[in-house]
């Protein structure tokens, strides 16, 4: 729901106060610290607890308290003025706001009462470095034999899909396997709800679902008249499953794709799942065909 702004530039956004002062009063909210870890490329997501204590996830390292805590009217403020940015309602009777911080297009997800006892939120950066396979084996995440396997698979354009829980780093490990592609010199296709992935590609589109305007199975669909050599998907989340096993099954291989899953079993079973939101009977011989490696990344 959408709603005419407020004065002051919170809770619905203004077309009275200027996107450059917007982002000014946002930064000044978010204060030094966030600012800071927004900066920081080791830094992949900023999180904030509703009892106002500040946590960094980085690379290699995890999850970790700073130290700083935020006064819940401040956390609140932040939260109204991103709500501002994209002219969104977010109030008691619509506590849940998802939206893209402004010129950087961080993913943002935050919360207010009732459904939380003080206002929280969780900041996603889009990776400012990326780790390449060398960087997995030097980090000791990978070995070089699992990594050639990796190497490999790109090069025999084989369908790789990527899964894990949340926050396992699916979309890491994805933006490497691209990194791989890139020197294949085929065309790629990108297609997220938010942007993620990166590919240092010549010859890539990158295409992004809209509310309202078009679905991540829209795209997917679109990708056939783009004539695309690779297909990756940022998440499959939906019935665009079906479509993507279908480009992945018919002309179209070496694709990688990334499945909220528990297991590699898991993955194929999500798939099925996914599937089933569109068809009642799920092609399973097709998906047999279709996805060729299945990479699980452990919690």
């Amino acid at each position: 729901m959408l709603r005419k702004p407020d004065k002051d530039g919170e809770g619905g956004g203004s077309a009275a106060v200027s996107l450059e002062r917007r982002i000014r009063m946002l930064r000044t909210a978010m204060g030094p610290e966030i600012a800071a870890a927004l900066e920081d490329p080791e830094v992949v997501e900023v999180l904030l607890n509703p009892d106002g204590t500040l946590w960094l996830d980085r690379l290699g390292s995890g999850r970790a308290p700073t130290g700083t805590t935020l006064p819940p009217a401040v956390a609140e403020r932040i939260i109204r003025l991103v709500a501002a940015h994209v002219r969104a309602e977010v109030s008691a009777g619509a506590p849940i706001l998802s939206a893209e911080l402004p010129e950087t297009g961080e993913r943002f997800l935050g919360v207010l009462p009732p459904v939380v006892r003080a206002p929280s939120f969780a900041i996603r950066k889009r990776a400012l470095r990326i780790m390449t396979l060398n960087h997995y084996v030097a980090d000791g995440i990978l070995t070089e034999a699992q990594a050639g396997f990796l190497r490999a698979a790109v090069r025999e354009r084989l369908n790789i899909v990527v899964c894990g829980g949340t926050s396992t780093g699916k979309t890491t490990l994805a933006n490497a396997l691209l990194d791989e592609i890139a020197d294949t010199g085929d065309r790629v296709m990108i297609l997220e709800d938010t942007v993620e992935l990166q590919c240092r590609s010549d010859d890539h589109v990158c295409m992004r679902t809209e509310p309202g305007v078009s679905t991540m199975a829209d795209l997917v669909r679109a990708t056939l008249r783009l004539r695309p050599d690779r297909v990756v998907v940022g998440e499959v989340r939906g019935g665009e499953a079906l479509d993507l096993i279908k480009i992945w099954g018919t002309g179209h291989p070496g694709g990688i794709a990334t499945v909220h899953a528990g297991s590699a079993h898991g993955a194929l079973v999500r798939l099925e799942q996914l599937i089933q939101e569109v068809s009642v009977t799920v092609p399973r011989a097709l998906i047999a065909e279709a996805v060729n490696v299945i990479v699980f990344i452990a919690g």
